[in-house]
């Protein structure tokens, strides 16, 4: 039997100085303990302590060359987490604040955020604390090959298949694929994200945001209500918050909030046409991290060095970066009667945070769960590229629409209390649990 202040215990002892990893293996293993000492598979199995081990850590230099001809060095990782059900799966990062620590905790949770989905894929990612911010496009293909140069090693299309996140999008997946071509002669489905004209999949720019506005359509349609004519406040202003943007605007919802470090917008008019939703991808190209152009661009308010969650709406949907939204966020967000919290950036909420919406009732969706529809896509991506063909944008959509329906009914269905409230992210780390844990059981040690 296990106690969870013991097994945590031991987690700290063997991960010091890695909070996001501890924070995220914490979530789960809260979770899922009465369900693991309730089966005594697991417990001879020994899953908890193997699955909240990675299979490896790739750790590796990357030296490249600026355009003033002097020579940078940066770190790259690889973590390899689990690929107990498909080979792994999860992104790159290419941003100054990654760690290994960072890495690992992104690689745990893309383990059951994969499960969710139903498709065979593992758990993995990787990047570097290289930024693309204020490099030109000739410094970052430069990096991009010097780092798949290293990469290229451990990664392949039934072993390990990345695709981007932060900082990485499709220039940078580009110029990574290229070098992945050059060096094994080969085109093959090793990297997700890819352009359409060579091996990419349609909706893939937009999966997670569009993924997290089915999600929540199924919220509310549980709970008796409908996306037409609520209010939005969304973080961040790239690819996740654009398609969420996009999305919740054919669900005839208002999203009335983007964000960037500098602060907030508020826009009563609501990010809503082509026109806003071609300049946040204008900004996000721009590589400033600033949204205050916005705010002049579209005679919207600007709020310097603030975040969204002050504004009263119905649903709110970070989509910007781990813990963004802390405790003091949670009690506004709750003063102003928000019911739904959907997490579309990975572990945006702190756990104070998760824990005061779960003390005020309110109905809060995790990042695994509510953010699949990124990784969704990227298997399908792995799908097309095996079969060697393209499918259309509307069948695309309609399978990620599928995907995002099944998920929230297996969190209702593991989440559901006797009270009849549901514990969406209880329901989210069982049921990605199982299935993972079954297939360690069933594979033998």
């Amino acid at each position: 039997m296990y106690r969870l202040d013991d097994f945590m215990k031991d987690i700290e002892r063997r991960n010091p100085a890695e909070p996001e990893f501890i924070q995220a293996v914490r979530e789960v293993v809260e979770s899922v303990i009465d369900t693991v000492n309730d089966n005594p598979r697991y417990i001879q199995n020994r899953i908890l302590e193997r699955i909240t081990e990675p299979d490896r850590v790739i750790s590796f230099k990357v030296e490249w060359e600026d355009d003033e001809g002097a020579i940078r060095v940066n770190r790259g990782y690889r973590v390899q987490f689990s690929n107990a059900i498909g080979p792994y799966k999860g992104g790159l990062r290419f941003h100054a604040s990654v760690t290994e620590g960072t890495m690992k905790f992104l690689a745990f949770e893309q383990i059951f955020k994969n499960a969710l989905t139903t498709l065979p894929m593992g758990g993995g990612k990787g990047g570097s604390d290289f930024s693309p911010k204020g490099r030109s496009d000739a410094e970052i293909l430069r990096f991009c090959r010097s780092f798949m140069t290293e990469l290229y090693k451990y990664i392949g299309p039934d072993t390990d298949v990345p695709a981007g996140d932060i900082g990485v999008g499709g220039r940078e997946i580009g110029y990574l694929y290229g070098q992945y071509r050059r060096i094994m002669t080969e085109n093959t489905g090793v990297l997700t994200g890819k352009g359409f004209g060579w091996g990419g999949s349609r909706v893939r720019p937009e999966a997670t945001g569009y993924g997290t506005m089915y999600f929540a359509e199924n919220m509310l349609r549980e709970h008796g209500e409908e996306m037409k004519g609520k209010r939005i406040a969304i973080s961040g202003f790239g690819n996740v918050a654009w398609g969420a943007a996009v999305k919740a605007t054919q669900l005839g919802a208002k999203v009335v909030t983007i964000s960037g470090p500098d602060g907030y917008i508020y826009d009563e008019e609501g990010v809503g046409t082509p026109e806003k939703w071609a300049y946040m991808q204008q900004l996000r190209a721009s590589n400033n991290d600033i949204v205050k152009p916005y705010a002049s661009r579209f005679k919207a308010e600007f709020v310097p060095g603030r975040k969204p969650w002050e504004v009263p709406v119905d649903l709110v949907f970070p989509c910007a970066i781990q813990n963004e939204l802390d405790e003091e966020d949670a009690k506004s967000i709750i003063g102003n009667g928000v019911r739904y919290v959907i997490e579309t950036s990975n572990m945006g909420c702190t756990a104070k945070a998760i824990e005061a919406f779960r003390d005020a009732r309110v109905l809060f969706a995790p990042g695994k769960a509510a953010n699949a529809g990124g990784v969704a896509v990227s298997g399908l991506e792995m799908s097309q590229n095996a079969m060697h063909r393209f499918w259309s944008a509307e069948e695309v959509d309609r399978e990620l629409k599928g995907i995002m329906k099944s998920i929230h009914d297996e969190c209702v269905r593991h989440g559901r209390g006797e009270d009849g409230f549901v514990d969406y992210a209880k329901g989210a780390n069982i049921a990605g649990f199982i299935k993972v844990a079954d297939a360690m059981c069933d594979q033998g040690f």
